[in-house]
């Protein structure tokens, strides 16, 4: 919607973007985390896995699941205006400072997950949907940090698509995010117990 209504300006179609994301993406938090607790992104659910929060067969689960349900969702989004089920992309997204960007992003949205979920519940899909929306702002690659929706965006050919060929990029370096993440959390948010 916000490319056919921007008349061409990039900026308020990136705005648009990363405000419906945003917004969005907290309204699906609220609603569907008492269900499956809110497990949208693969690297989030292997963070839980990685910290015994999880099972791994539940975690391989979930994983299939949300990269299923992100490839429906380019179909869902796609019917809703009238354009082919799939389409490949062709929006050349590739280079260290989009791969950086993807580690930065995966990486600070793990730890804003790990630290609100800690301190401040009530507050994390709020702080969740935040730093989506302004990741599309301060990083290179307008911040996809979720390799199943990195996934489902090679299939469409509108502003929000990646080259399929650049795809593995961005995967690694969110994978690589979470790593940081992961070992950066235990750090601040997990002390070593007190042993005196």
């Amino acid at each position: 919607m916000a490319e056919r209504l921007a008349g061409g300006n990039v900026a308020l179609v990136l705005l648009a973007n990363a405000l419906a994301t945003g917004a969005g993406l907290t309204a699906l938090i609220l609603t569907l985390g008492s269900v499956s607790g809110a497990h949208f992104n693969p690297v989030v659910t292997l963070s839980e896995a990685f910290d015994g929060r999880m099972s791994r067969s539940l975690a391989v689960a979930y994983v299939l699941a949300q990269t299923g349900d992100a490839l429906a969702g380019v179909a869902c989004a796609h019917a809703m205006f009238g354009l082919r089920v799939y389409s490949c992309s062709a929006h050349i997204r590739s280079g260290w400072p989009q791969w950086w960007s993807e580690f930065v992003a995966t990486a600070g949205l793990l730890i804003v997950i790990r630290s609100c979920s800690r301190s401040q519940p009530s507050a994390t899909p709020f702080a969740v949907g935040a730093c989506i929306a302004s990741a599309y702002w301060f990083t290179a690659s307008t911040s996809f940090a979720n390799p199943a929706v990195t996934l489902a965006r090679t299939l469409t050919a509108t502003f929000a698509g990646i080259r399929p060929a650049d795809a593995t990029g961005f995967i690694a370096a969110e994978l690589l995010g979470a790593v940081a993440a992961m070992l950066l959390g235990r750090w601040l948010f997990y002390p070593a117990p007190d042993i005196s």
